[in-house]
């Protein structure tokens, strides 16, 4: 049993992330009932095979009635709309919470909606794969992970530490910052990778004819790791760019400046620069290691390779 417990969550979406979560609640025993809603009946239906949940529906609507907790896990894009439908049945007192990688965003979509006496805590786990639909989740997939709030003036403080413990039951750090900030620090980490490694494959993709599928032929270690990236679901990235354009163009702007930099260390020789930029990127390497968020064990795929 969990320190922290709902009679009943409502999870709204259960791709990656929301499937994760409702592994995790059944595992923990933290809700008495869970409903899980999705627009697509095939999606739902899958979801009931995998029994992730008590509860199976369409309608949002119908999910959030009663509901002590409800957990948005649908692209950005479709945070107001969602906001609209479940808005008119929320239970008083029910925390409401989303998962998405855009903060600003999704509060200027859900906030003027939530009614009064609900508390809107906006939030973001920092854990994810490349999979997605309810078959992508597993149990523990947020364990030793940071969950980040971003929680608006006049939060209640009791329904954040409640929602705080339940992501820490899941496994999750928890920590605090601003939608802005949040949306700056998601750009560079998240966001910006996620855009150079599309663009990246995208050109090799091109080049395909010129070398004759020799681009995937022989695969090297760091082009398998941003086709790995770049394989993540098209609809949620699509919206993470068009809903974080301010930051993600700013990092953007910011790595251009340096990529022109590097160039011109190459065109001219310049070892020295080149190696002091080296040297000073491996330690961030080795920091992220340390910090327990990877793991310094790199096999590129070979454990696969020798069990087949």
């Amino acid at each position: 049993m969990s320190d922290v417990h709902f009679d009943r969550i409502a999870l709204i979406g259960i791709g990656l992330i929301g499937s994760s979560i409702a592994r995790d609640i059944k595992e923990l025993s933290i809700a008495g009932d869970v409903v899980v809603s999705t627009r697509s009946a095939e999606t739902l239906k899958r979801a009931e095979e995998l029994q992730l949940g008590t509860h199976y529906t369409i309608s949002a609507a119908e999910a959030v009635k009663n509901a002590d907790l409800v957990i948005v896990s649908v692209p950005v894009g479709a945070s107001e709309s969602v906001a609209i439908e479940i808005a008119p049945h929320l239970k008083p007192g029910a925390i409401v919470t989303d998962v998405g990688s855009t903060k600003a965003s999704v509060i200027a979509q859900m906030q003027p909606h939530m009614p009064q006496g609900v508390h809107f805590i906006p939030g973001h786990p920092l854990a994810g794969t490349e999979k997605s639909g309810p078959d992508a989740g597993f149990a523990g997939l947020f364990r030793s992970r940071w969950c980040i709030f971003t929680p608006l003036e006049g939060t209640d403080p009791q329904a954040l530490e409640k929602l705080k413990t339940f992501w820490k039951a899941l496994g999750s750090m928890v920590d605090e910052m601003t939608p802005e900030h949040h949306d700056k620090v998601l750009a560079i980490v998240s966001h910006l990778p996620h855009i150079i490694a599309y663009n990246i494959v995208g050109t090799a993709d091109d080049l395909e004819t010129v070398t004759e599928s020799e681009v995937i032929k022989y695969s090297a270690s760091g082009f398998r790791d941003f086709t790995r990236l770049a394989a993540s679901d098209p609809t949620m990235w699509r919206d993470i760019c068009l809903h974080n354009k301010d930051a993600i163009l700013e990092m953007l702007s910011r790595f251009s400046e340096d990529l022109a930099y590097l160039q011109r260390a190459i065109r001219w020789g310049e070892g020295d620069k080149l190696f002091e930029l080296f040297t000073r990127t491996r330690a961030v390497r080795r920091s992220i290691v340390q910090a327990g968020q990877d793991v310094d064990t790199p096999d590129f795929g070979r454990h696969i390779l020798d069990k087949k």
